[in-house]
Parts: C-alpha cells; structure tokens; sequence
C-alpha cells in the first residue's frame, strides 16, 4: 500500500510552522477496492509538507515596513527625553530643536551650503506639492512616472493644476529613457520608486545646464541613495522612511535656482496657507531657520533628531548607503538561484536598494494575488515579517524594505522563511 500523509495533532502553543505532515501506514484504513482518503490527493501532491524544514534563524526584528519604517537599532524610549514636550515649538528650546535638525540633515545628506532646507506639513506628500503648486506653470512640464506614487503627481499636475504637460510612464520594473527627457521644461519624477522597486542609478542624464527646475521626489531615497544635488532643484523626503522617523512631517530642499523661481514666479492659482513660500515676492527665510508654517511635534523632532545623530555616529550618508545595498544584497544573493521567484526590478542597474520588490514566478501558483497575500500573512503570523507584502497598486508579491536601519542579519535570516512560507502555500492550494 502507498504512504499518505496525515496532520499530526495540534499542541497548545503551536504555530502553523511547527506542524509537519508525517508518513503513516493506510493499510488498515483503505477498503478492498483501494478508495483513497479524502485528503490523499492533495497531501500527495507537488509538494509535501514533510519535505519542509522549519527554518531556525528568526529576524530579530521582524519589521520589514515600507514605512513607517524600522527605527535605529537598539531604540528606546528613553531616548526621547530630552524633547521639549509641553513647550511651544516658538519659544528658545523649540526653535533650537527645529534649527538643529536642519543642520544636522544638511551634514549627513552633504547638502550644500546655499541650498535652503525646511521642515514642512504633510509628509513627503506635503513637500512635493508645496513645490508643484507654487513653482510649476512657468515654464513647459514634463511629468515622470513608473510606478504609483509617481503617478499621483501626474493626476496632480493634469487634473489638479490643469497643466499641459508631457507625460513619460514605465511599467512596473522599468524606469524612463532619461535620455528622451527635455530637462528645458520642468521635470518631475521620483528618484526610487518605493512601490516598483526601481530607482534613478545616477544624475549623468540630467544637464548641467538646463533651462527647467528638476522637482524630485526622494522620500524612498535619501540617506540611502548618492543624490546628486547639483542635478537637483527640490528634494523632498519624509522622516519615516530611511531613518525611520516618525510620520507627518516632510522636509523640502530648495537650490537656488529654486528659490529665484518662487520670487519670480506668481501662479494664477490660489494657494492655500500651508504652501506660501514667499512674502511680497521675497522668500520667507524664517521657514528655513526651524520657523514651521504650522505646528511640528516636538516628539518627532526628536525622534528625528536621535536618528540623524545615529546616522552621524556611523559615518554619515556613505555608511547609510553602504548599510542599504548589503540588505538589499542579501535579499538578491538569496533570490539569484531560485527559480519560484524574482526581482521586479528587469535591470539590476535600476534595483533598488531599499523598496526590494519581490514577484512569485511559479507557474503552479494558481491565483497570483491570493497567493502573494497569503504569504505574506503566513510571514506575519509565524512572527518573522511585518507588513512585507507588495502595495495595494503594485504586482502581486513581496515588498521587503531594505533601508539603512534595518539590520543585514534579519534579512538574512528572514529568506529561508519566505521559502517556508511559498512551499506551504503551495501545498495548500
């Protein structure tokens, strides 16, 4: 008679990773006639549990967010207590604070010296549109999109701010041809795009010497990405990605050629209180002193304010970078001889190195979407993967972030569960 398999009982305590499907005799079930269990058929499938060995690593941290993102290693509460909390964010202590993190950012980003830098409402979001709505319709636009967030800029700029602009898309794991881009007009685009898992590899296609501002959405990007700000107008980003900040708070970083355009340029549009940037055609200069447009809180100034002190501890922007590609090379080097599954990214030159995407390719997989949620699900549940499946508007699949505060060795340890986690799914299609 042939083996099947039967699941062992559930012990108190257990997860669906400590089960195992064990061989056992069906002599003394199966009739004369050889009728199979119910189950038989698919216990004995492609797949068999008992094949599976769980792993025995376990990240240490399992938070694997694309953001928020993981704090700095060994963080704590108690760090946070020098926060001014209870004061206001004008008074000596706050301004201090604000100031400091603005100069702090310039040293680790390597942000020149006549480039302003302020701490602005609304995220990254709130960053990137303040630039549009204010600097955008003098001159012709160029929109750049490859994935969602790009996106929404361009539905920003075409059905928002009515403007006639060229827009340049690529499918998910692609970017644009840079070299089909008139950088005389305006450009807009994201330098790493968080939900596709591709980036800009280097400025070398944008001029020197072009007529249009470059508006550049690196929110996925800075502290783990060479930006070249000689090649870039406004750079925006948030405090919960790289870093790992806390939420709500965006910075935007204008060149001077920024700043003469607010000066010089009125938009036939209203705008609202918290994207005015000029007074009497002057440049508020207070907003890039730690003078917020609106209220911060003091408490994710000085989460922000730990983490960049960390940054600084380390080296600076190159040790971030350098604590970036080994996690995202740890995710590759595993991913480089499996045949279930593949980098979104089509051009390793293009890879990111924090937004890791991750597409299953099995042809087996019956239902690609389900599938990749249930593996995520699984990740979570088994306690090894926080929040690590693909964003609601991307392929199907994994997004694993890769950023600067996450360690190499809970990326490492992690693979081997996404392995476990694709059989087991696979056997229980």
């Amino acid at each position: 008679m042939p083996d099947i398999m039967l699941p062992i009982a559930r012990k108190s305590g257990t997860t669906d990773a400590d089960i195992f499907l064990l061989p056992q005799r069906q002599s003394q079930h199966m009739s004369g006639s050889g009728t199979p269990f119910p189950n038989e058929g698919l216990l004995a499938g492609r797949l068999a549990m008992n094949d599976m060995t769980t792993p025995v690593a376990r990240p240490v941290n399992p938070r694997f967010s694309s953001g928020p993102c993981a704090k700095i290693p060994n963080y704590n509460l108690d760090l946070l207590a020098d926060a001014p909390l209870g004061r206001s964010h004008r008074a000596a202590a706050g301004k201090a604070k604000l100031a400091e993190a603005i100069e702090l950012t310039r040293e680790v980003l390597g942000v020149p010296a006549d480039y302003r830098i302020g701490i602005v409402p609304g995220s990254d979001t709130g960053a990137v549109e303040m630039a549009m709505w204010t600097m955008l319709g003098a001159r012709p636009v160029e929109m750049l999109a490859w994935e969602s967030f790009g996106e929404g800029w361009v539905t920003d700029a075409v059905k928002q701010l009515k403007l006639d602009a060229t827009v340049r898309k690529a499918d998910y794991g692609h970017i644009v041809d840079f070299a089909q881009v008139d950088f005389d007009k305006d450009v807009v685009f994201t330098w790493n795009g968080t939900t596709s898992g591709v980036r800009v590899p280097n400025g070398d296609a944008i001029p020197a010497d072009r007529a249009g501002l470059t508006i550049c959405d690196a929110t996925s990007a800075a502290f783990a990405m060479d930006l070249p700000f000689d090649k870039l107008d406004v750079v925006t980003f948030s405090w919960q990605k790289v870093l790992g900040g806390e939420g709500a708070h965006g910075m935007l970083i204008l060149s001077p050629r920024a700043v003469e355009r607010l000066e010089t340029y009125t938009p036939d549009r209203p705008l609202p209180k918290i994207f005015r940037m000029t007074k009497g055609g002057k440049l508020i200069e207070g907003i890039f002193k730690g003078e917020t447009i609106n209220t911060p809180s003091m408490l994710a100034v000085e989460d922000y304010l730990i983490a960049l002190k960390w940054a600084q501890s380390l080296g600076g922007a190159q040790a971030l970078i350098a604590r970036a590609d080994a996690n995202a090379a740890a995710v590759r080097d595993f991913i480089a001889d499996k045949d279930w599954i593949a980098d979104l990214a089509v051009d390793p030159a293009t890879a990111s190195n924090t937004s890791v995407c991750l597409r299953f390719t099995d042809p087996a997989i019956k239902d690609g979407a389900a599938f990749a949620k249930a593996v995520a699900k699984r990740l979570e549940k088994d306690g090894v993967a926080l929040d690590a499946g693909a964003y609601r508007d991307a392929p199907a699949g994994l997004r694993i972030w890769c950023g600067s505060t996450v360690e190499a060795s809970d990326v490492a340890a992690l693979m081997p569960w996404i392995e476990y986690a694709y059989r087991a799914e696979l056997a229980a299609q």
